[in-house]
């Protein structure tokens, strides 16, 4: 405990008030985007930090708020797409919320263990609990290759602070959010109040002082995104295949006029186009007849075996008008038991035979149209910051998102996940296209406003302006090692004094 030397235990309305905070949480980010409410639920957690002996128990259970109960969508999605019973479903939700609580829960141990107990250290938690949260943010994006899902940095979005993202990054950003509420909490105990002022006085500051975003000045050119609205349970349905070709063809031609660049979602063309060689010229005669180069999402085979499931690789090609061939990168960055099953757990095939086995890629990530290079973010990759600024890296001036939402149907993961690409968009000072096959297909400046997009869940076309990019961020030069080493030192700081303090 900080605050009071007597013993308080966590009692039950306030176990149930912190598990109610996190899963306050799922509101706080798109579509609902209530902000204010984050700082709230973050301030009452940060108050029973500041008056209980169990930190590590009461950050679990805001922890299993804000994952487990935050991702009852999932539930949907094991159950529809993954053939498992509604109560198994949400068994994997709940197992999903066990663990991911383990990041919150060791952001508030650490900080109250190394602030200390007792009131002449708890103006440390100030400085302690965003410097936790970034680390431990940094940790949830990287552990058992990484689920940044709802990064707390996202919370800065459509605020001024956004613009942080470009310098420390979304895990760098989450220190914001945190500092606000830990300060708010702090006012709680008249011993902390000049430390709890002080650090809304800082958080103002770096409101105020924020960086300016990039303003790009190249010639302005035109991309056009196809939303073809393929239900997902005939996405791969053979029946379906015309109608699906036939949607994209129709949308693509009606607003080809004027651009520079036209951009299918994720998996547009469901099945290989090796194996059709039909399909494979048709789609080449379009693309010829358009007389713009075309960036679609689809799958290669890389590697067959006589015998065997073929090898392949979930990706984005780009066919060139009156070309025979079309460059592809695949996929890097696999959904676990989505896309592939850990190499750990062979057995799980057995009980769930659907599970997709795709390779991961290991090539650059870019496609070139002339001058122009693209970088490519294949639906899941783009909530990871570090799979952008490996593409910029390889020369991309320009993002591109395809994606295939409609995995979590009318759910706000979308939103949410279209909020992660926002976030690429300032980290890298780049234009991010993002075409989705049930929406939400965007136009994203760099920085994080949306210039161009079209209704969820319908068949449109966005058709916007985009510039090109050869700026380089402060974060896509340095990465996390500013926020991550900063926070490390901050902690370090906190456990010399309170060392020293003791003695």
């Amino acid at each position: 405990m900080l605050l009071d030397q007597g013993e308080k235990k966590l009692k039950p309305y306030q176990a149930i008030l912190v598990l109610l905070c996190g899963g306050a949480m799922q509101f706080t980010f798109s579509p609902y985007d209530y902000n204010w409410l984050a700082i709230i639920a973050l301030s009452i957690w940060g108050w029973l930090l500041l008056n209980s002996t169990r930190p590590f128990l009461v950050s679990y259970l805001f922890g299993f708020g804000w994952f487990g109960l935050g991702s009852w969508w999932l539930a949907d999605t094991f159950h529809l797409y993954g053939g498992l019973a509604y109560p198994i479903a949400y068994g994997c939700v709940a197992l999903v919320g066990v663990v991911m609580a383990l990041f919150p829960a060791v952001w508030g141990w650490l900080a109250v263990r190394v602030a200390g107990q007792g009131s002449d250290n708890s103006s440390w938690i100030i400085l302690l609990f965003p410097a936790s949260a970034v680390l431990t943010e940094w940790l949830r994006g990287h552990l058992f290759t990484g689920l940044p899902w709802t990064s707390l940095g996202n919370l800065t979005l459509d605020t001024p602070a956004a613009s942080w993202a470009s310098v420390i990054g979304v895990y760098g950003a989450a220190a914001i959010p945190a500092l606000i509420a830990i300060s708010l909490a702090a006012f709680s105990h008249r011993k902390t109040g000049p430390a709890a002022m002080a650090g809304l006085l800082l958080s103002v500051a770096l409101i105020w002082f924020a960086p300016q975003p990039i303003q790009l000045e190249g010639e302005a050119r035109t991309a056009v995104l196809i939303q073809g609205n393929i239900p997902q349970d005939v996405k791969w349905d053979r029946g379906f295949l015309e109608e699906t070709m036939h949607r994209y063809d129709t949308l693509t031609t009606s607003a080809f006029a004027g651009s520079d660049i036209l951009i299918w979602p994720e998996a547009a063309v469901p099945f290989f186009l090796s194996r059709a060689p039909g399909w494979d010229q048709w789609l080449k005669n379009r693309v010829t007849i358009w007389n713009r180069p075309l960036l679609f999402g689809g799958l290669k085979v890389m590697e067959e075996k006589p015998g065997e499931p073929p090898v392949a690789q979930n990706g984005l090609f780009i066919q060139q008008p009156g070309s025979s061939d079309r460059d592809f990168t695949g996929k890097h960055h696999l959904v676990p038991f989505g896309e592939y099953v850990p190499a750990w757990l062979p057995w799980l095939h057995k009980l769930v035979p659907n599970i997709a086995d795709f390779q991961s890629a290991e090539n650059e990530g870019v496609l070139t149209d002339g001058d122009t290079v693209f970088g490519s973010l294949i639906c899941y990759e783009s909530i990871f910051p570090e799979e952008a600024r490996a593409r910029v890296e390889r020369g991309a001036q320009v993002l591109v998102v395809v994606t295939n939402d409609a995995w979590y149907g009318r759910s706000p993961a979308t939103w949410q996940h279209l909020q992660a690409a926002r976030m690429r968009a300032i980290e890298t000072g780049r234009y991010l296209l993002r075409a989705a096959n049930t929406g939400v297909s965007a136009i994203i400046a760099p920085d994080g406003s949306i210039t161009a997009t079209a209704p969820w869940w319908t068949q449109s076309v966005v058709k916007g302006t985009y510039r090109l990019s050869d700026a380089v961020t402060p974060y896509q030069k340095w990465g996390d090692l500013p926020s991550t080493v900063t926070a490390c030192l901050l902690l370090l700081a906190g456990g010399l004094r309170r060392k020293y303090w003791r003695n």
